[in-house]
This record gives C-alpha cells, sequence and structure tokens, in this order.
C-alpha cells in the first residue's frame, strides 16, 4: 500500500470509522514485505447513514413505492427471478479447524458458539444468530429457511413465488455472505436478482388477494442498495457506479414526484423518507467515486449532502470531518486543514475550549500525514480517555508508536486493549496489526500468533478475514 513515489502511504494504515453490517471490502494480502495495515480497503470513506426505513414513520405504500417494470412484448412470458442456494453444504468454522490443526483437538472443542441448531428455525433464531457475531451460523440458517421455500440448492432455474419475506432473507443471506468475503458464492447467487426489476419481485405481479391489493416492491431498499454496490467487492467498481447511479435516477424521480403533490404533512413525510433514501445512494456512489479515483465528483457530491435540505449541522459537520479525511487520502494537507476548520466551527458548543472526540480524530490524522507521530499519539490519546470503548484509537496509537520506533511500546498497547475488553479488541484490524509486529519483533513469533489463535477461538464467533489474512498463520497441512 504505497503512494506513486513508493512510500508507505501512512494515512491509509488508520481507520476512520468501524466498519459497518455489509459496506466493507476486505483487502486481499499481498506477497510483499509485512506492512502494517487495516485488513479492510479504504471503501467506507463516509459512515453509512442510519438506517433509511427505521428513521421515519410512513406507510407501506410510500415505503414500497417502485414501478413495475412495464412489459416489452406483450404475450411474451416475462423473465422471472429463480434463485436458489448454492452450495450443498455448511459453511465451515475455520477458527475451529484452525485450532484443531495448529494446537490440538482437545482446545478445538472450548469453542462455544451457537449453531443453527441452537436456536429457534424462523427470524428470530437468524437474529439471534446475528446479534451474537455468529454470521456463518446464520449463513447456514438462510439455507435451512429458503429450502423451506423452495429456494434451497439445487432449485434455481426453477419458478418461484416470492414474498417480502423470502426477499429479507436473501438480502440478510447475501449481505451476510458478503461481510464473511465469501464473494463467489455472493456472485452466484445474486446474479438471478439483477436489479430486481423482474415482475415477480413487485406486490401487483400476483392475485390481490395473495397480498391484500398492496402495489409496489416486495423487495427492500436495502436490498437493492446492496446489488448495486456489489460489482465493488468483486472488483468492479465502476460497474458499481453505474448501478448506483441508475438507482438514484430512480430514487430522485419518486422523491419529486412526492414534493409535487399538493401541500400536506403525509406528502411532506413522503419526499422527506425519499430523500433519505438518495442520500443514502450520495454516500455509496461518493464512496464508489472515491475507488475509482473521480476526486471531483466525489468532492461534487459531497458538496451536495452538505447542502442538501433537512441536512443537520452536525450532519453537515459529519460530512466535513469526512472530507478533510479524504483530503489527507489524496495528499492534500491544505485541503483537509480547510475542511476540519469548517467542521469544527459547526461544534455544538463553538465556544467550549476542550476538543471532542471528533476534533481530537481529526487533528490526529492530520499530524500522521505530517508525521508527526508523537503529536497524533497524544491526540489519539485524549480521545481515547472520551471514548475508552474505541478500538480504532487504540489501533491508531499502536501504529503511531511504531512509526515512532517504538515498535514494544506498540505491542504492549495493542495486547493491553485485548486484555481490557477481548471480546471488541479482537477484530480485524488490531489482529493484523499485531500480528505483524510480532513478526517484526522475532522471528519466533508463531507462538505468540497462536497463542491469539486461542483467544480468537474463545472470545469471537467469526472473523470476516481469512487466518492467513489476520493472523498470518497458515491454517491447512
Amino acid at each position: 500500500m504505497t503512494d506513486n513515489q513508493g512510500e508507505p502511504s501512512l494515512s491509509q494504515y488508520f481507520a476512520n470509522d468501524p466498519p459497518s453490517f455489509f459496506d466493507q471490502l476486505a483487502e486481499k494480502e499481498g506477497k510483499s514485505q509485512p506492512k502494517i495495515t487495516d485488513p479492510y480497503a479504504t471503501y467506507d470513506f463516509l459512515p453509512s447513514a442510519s438506517p433509511v426505513d427505521t428513521r421515519h414513520n410512513v406507510p407501506d405504500s410510500v415505503r414500497d413505492l417502485w414501478e413495475l417494470p412495464a412489459v416489452v412484448e406483450p404475450g411474451v412470458a416475462p423473465v422471472l427471478t429463480m434463485p436458489g442456494v448454492s452450495v450443498a453444504t455448511d459453511l465451515n468454522d475455520p477458527v475451529q479447524e484452525a485450532v484443531s490443526f495448529l494446537v490440538d483437538p482437545v482446545e478445538a472443542q472450548h469453542r462455544k458458539i451457537l449453531s443453527p441448531d441452537d436456536v429457534t428455525q424462523d427470524e428470530r433464531g437468524l437474529r439471534e444468530l446475528i446479534e451474537h457475531g455468529c454470521f456463518r451460523s446464520a449463513v447456514n440458517l438462510t439455507a435451512r429457511l429458503l429450502t423451506i421455500k423452495q429456494q434451497g440448492f439445487g432449485r434455481a432455474g426453477y419458478t418461484v413465488k416470492h414474498s417480502p419475506n423470502s426477499l429479507q432473507l436473501w438480502f440478510t443471506r447475501l449481505a451476510l455472505l458478503v461481510k464473511l468475503g465469501q464473494f463467489e458464492i455472493v456472485k452466484m447467487e445474486a446474479e438471478p436478482f439483477g436489479s430486481l426489476n423482474k415482475p415477480d419481485v413487485f406486490y401487483e405481479f400476483y392475485h390481490p388477494d395473495m397480498h391484500s391489493d398492496k402495489k409496489g416492491s416486495m423487495a427492500s431498499f436495502s436490498f437493492r442498495l446492496l446489488l448495486a454496490e456489489l460489482p465493488i467487492y468483486l472488483g468492479t467498481p465502476r460497474i458499481a457506479l453505474d448501478r448506483l447511479t441508475e438507482l438514484l435516477a430512480v430514487t430522485s424521480q419518486i422523491k419529486s414526484y412526492f414534493e409535487k403533490l399538493p401541500d400536506s404533512e403525509h406528502n411532506k413525510q413522503a419526499a422527506s423518507f425519499w430523500l433519505t433514501r438518495e442520500k443514502r445512494i450520495l454516500h455509496s456512489i461518493v464512496n464508489c467515486s472515491l475507488l475509482v479515483k473521480d476526486f471531483s465528483l466525489a468532492d461534487q457530491l459531497l458538496r451536495q449532502l452538505i447542502d442538501s435540505p433537512g441536512t443537520t449541522a452536525d450532519e453537515k459537520r459529519s460530512l466535513l470531518s469526512c472530507w478533510g479525511r479524504i483530503r489527507l487520502q489524496c495528499g492534500d494537507i491544505y485541503g483537509a486543514e480547510k475542511k476540519f476548520s469548517e467542521a469544527k466551527r459547526l461544534k455544538e458548543d463553538a465556544a467550549a475550549q476542550d476538543a471532542d472526540l471528533r476534533e481530537l480524530v481529526d487533528r490526529g490524522l492530520l499530524a500522521v500525514a505530517q508525521n508527526d507521530f508523537q503529536s497524533a499519539f497524544d491526540l489519539f490519546q485524549k480521545a481515547a480517555a472520551l471514548d475508552a470503548s474505541s478500538t480504532m484509537l487504540y489501533n491508531n496509537m499502536g501504529v503511531c508508536l511504531l512509526y515512532s520506533g517504538k515498535l514494544k511500546e506498540a505491542i504492549k498497547m495493542f495486547e493491553g486493549a485485548i486484555q481490557r475488553n477481548p471480546k471488541l479488541a479482537l477484530n480485524e484490524n488490531l489482529l493484523v496489526n499485531l500480528s505483524t509486529l510480532y513478526e517484526l519483533e522475532s522471528n519466533n513469533s508463531k507462538d505468540k500468533k497462536i497463542a491469539l489463535l486461542k483467544l480468537v477461538n474463545k472470545n469471537r464467533a467469526d472473523l470476516s478475514v481469512g487466518l492467513d489474512i489476520c493472523l498470518k498463520l497458515q491454517t491447512i497441512a
């Protein structure tokens, strides 16, 4: 991970915001010399908007509004959505397998995580698995539930009746597979859905009695957004940019429809609801434009988001802060300082002398870009005092210590964070950095990395990056 001159692009080593549910891209580890890095590529530049379908109390007629695609040739049978689970067996548990291989089978038995058999065989059980971080078990349960709906293994290509429940199961399954980095499975299973524009994912396709005369899309907006973003994870961000732009055009059209209706509280709420969805797509387009290095488009859209109606001062401040961090990614320190200053002026208590968490992190990242690692460490340390639960800050402090020439202190920083809160600190970012530091410290790092594996075995259900990357351990013979 270097810039054009071959020097490390240090700002990319520092985490910004914690990964969201499905919009993080796992970076593939190269075969070069060990590096301190974030196992996630810097895809999630902007923090995801709040869940768009929960901030507004709108009726289903507003929420599901999506035009049924026109029949191109009357009398010709429409192309339908015919998905199916693509793998015959359950996803295995790589952590337990690694412990059994590298330590011993007895140690592997200490692993206590929920399996699909431990929960109810319905959506409630699925939610329980996800809440406990048992993502592979959740994927395996979705296969069972989809099999009940005649959409299990071997059913791809067969006509089936869809429902909001079945489509939500598919959305959950695909989102979990993306989070786990199972991109080949996702690619196969997402293909039948296309852009969710086939008629059988709309209420109108079925007999009115089947869905109580409801109209519009049975598929959630989040499902549409995931499918539009999917090419990012498959290495084709420009295709994602095209899909997101199409999704934005439809969303903006629906928003304009409500804006043009007679003035009423209902119509105002509906327009505001679709404006929120529009903003969420713009967030994704900004992230995507940065991946294809279209910084001009990113700047244009960020300004549009900031100037958008209804954007609060705190939201504007958050956007300006992210804009400054993006400027740092581009090596534009002066531009970053300007954005951070604008963000600071929007602070709720502008007269307060003490910097708040966001300001401290912004200043810390700016110091990193200026190679002032001691000042950056001090700023991240102050921020950690305001938010002791943030492993991102401890991760950044550890990297600052390393680049200040304090390898052993950096290792202690990471190890201390794990001791204080193993469930939270044993995340992919911190694990890959600590494993790399162990390699830099000694040629005999394997024992320490296996000790980390044992901690993961006891404290984490699933990791979204392979053990060969985040622990740098070969887990097969």
